[in-house]
């Protein structure tokens, strides 16, 4: 029976240390996949349901953006506003200073994403931000653009560059036309704290 009792224990000793080891290398792989991953990547985790609340950005220029994230492009981050506002902000991921979010959002969003098919949310996720401006321009939407010193820019967006936007000033609110337009901005994109298309819910995401 101290044999058997013996033996036992070896074989218990071994599944310890296999236990161990074994968690050891998963601990190390955790750690070397989390060191992979980008903030993009992880406020993409949070643009899918099953959050406990929307996210908070501090932004560059001292202001917040709240909302659900409605899409992540290739640079930037489309929120859906609280309440009864309509449109869609559109933040680049250069201006975003912090996350706000509920611990249990923040866990989700380090976990491991599973493989997305080629749908139209894959097709956001390569969507720059020069690409949603030249929608917009297409559009015709009227944007409020903040920009990092913290000045307000309203209008609509003629063309959009590479790296930069042609910006038509009027009045917040009214349609673009000659008669209306006060001035126009050549703006760098890096310039942008937040760009906000007005009245659209359905231009991202």
């Amino acid at each position: 029976m101290r044999w058997d009792r013996f033996f036992e224990d070896l074989e218990d000793q071994l599944d310890s240390e296999w236990e161990a080891e074994r968690a050891a290398l998963d601990s190390e792989a955790e750690r070397l996949r989390l060191s992979r991953v980008t903030l993009r990547e992880r406020l993409r985790a949070l643009a899918a349901p099953a959050g406990e609340g929307d996210p908070v950005l501090d932004l560059v220029d001292d202001t917040t953006a709240s909302g659900r994230l409605a899409a992540v492009g290739a640079d930037w981050v489309g929120m859906q506003p609280p309440g009864p506002q309509t449109g869609v902000v559109v933040v680049p991921l250069a201006a975003i200073r912090a996350v706000a979010l509920a611990h249990a959002d923040l866990l989700r969003s380090a976990r491991p994403v599973r493989s997305r098919r080629a749908d139209r949310r894959g097709l956001t996720d390569r969507m720059s931000l020069g690409f949603v401006l030249r929608d917009a321009a297409r559009r015709r939407i009227p944007v409020t653009a903040r920009l990092l010193g913290g000045r307000t820019l309203a209008g609509t967006v003629d063309r959009a560059g590479a790296d930069h936007l042609d910006l038509a000033l009027h009045e917040h609110g009214s349609a673009r036309r000659a008669s209306e337009v006060v001035g126009f901005r050549m703006v760098p994109f890096a310039a942008l704290a937040s760009v906000r298309l007005e009245g659209r819910s359905d231009v991202v995401g």
